[in-house]
């Protein structure tokens, strides 16, 4: 399976990252990957960048040395009832939105709690995946949280950078991909790249997915046609619900 659109992606924005969307774009190139999202962390983590940032995300151009930028946020879950550091007016201006939960903005609970955040996220529908969900400090029902994703035609990320930084959390991202695989939820790949060269780093998904055989039909970041496509449906339907 190949894989060419990585979904998530930081800036110097973020405060702790080291690159910038040029040099990401470059790295992009070398690696053969054709599109990335721009996913800056939402405010609430510290050294992250304002709002003002996230309402100015048009300056950057869709394209960048031959590689498609889309322009998104890796949005903080502030508490337990899914409630995000980013407001729905900035969300909505956005292509793409992950939602994810750091031991920095919020302190780990219990394994319901964890599960109800993730359901109510999933629920929001300027929100179009979590991020990093096999991480065990947030232990969760997979299986609730999958459904809930399937309920609401949202994605599930599998998080590249997490087999090195989230210690224990191979065995929740297997069966994160088995349980997408079981109910038909998409899922998107991303490196959740801190510095330009991780940019396009697949290699511990590739062979997680190899190993529970996901079918490429599941996989949204396989072709840049497939991810924006995601992208229009979602933007109508946003439309549609606001009467537009």
């Amino acid at each position: 399976m190949k894989l060419v659109v990585d979904a998530h992606t930081h800036t110097i924005s973020s405060g702790h990252a080291y690159s910038t969307v040029q040099e990401n774009a470059r790295e992009a190139v070398n690696k053969g990957i054709e599109m990335f999202v721009v996913t800056d962390h939402g405010p609430s983590l510290e050294g992250a960048p304002s709002l003002l940032h996230f309402a100015n995300l048009k300056a950057i151009p869709d394209e960048i040395y031959g590689v498609r930028v889309a322009k998104g946020v890796e949005a903080n879950i502030i508490d337990y009832s899914g409630n995000l550091d980013v407001p729905a007016e900035y969300l909505r201006r956005l292509d793409f939105v992950i939602a994810s939960l750091h031991d920095i903005c919020i302190k780990p609970a219990t394994i319901e709690q964890h599960t109800n955040a993730l359901i109510k996220v999933l629920e929001n529908p300027y929100v179009d995946a979590v991020a990093h969900p096999g991480n065990p400090v947030f232990q969760v029902d997979i299986e609730k949280v999958v459904k809930a994703a399937a309920e609401n035609m949202k994605l599930i990320e599998i998080n590249n950078h997490s087999f090195d930084v989230r210690k224990g959390c191979e065995e929740n991202c297997e069966e994160f991909a088995r349980i997408c695989c079981k109910m038909g939820v998409r899922m998107i790949c991303s490196s959740d790249a801190h510095i330009s060269f991780e940019v396009g780093s697949f290699d511990r998904i590739q062979r997680l997915f190899d190993k529970v055989k996901v079918p490429e039909s599941l996989v949204l970041c396989t072709s840049v046609e497939k991810f924006e496509e995601y992208i229009l449906q979602k933007k109508r339907r946003l439309n549609l619900k606001r009467g537009n």
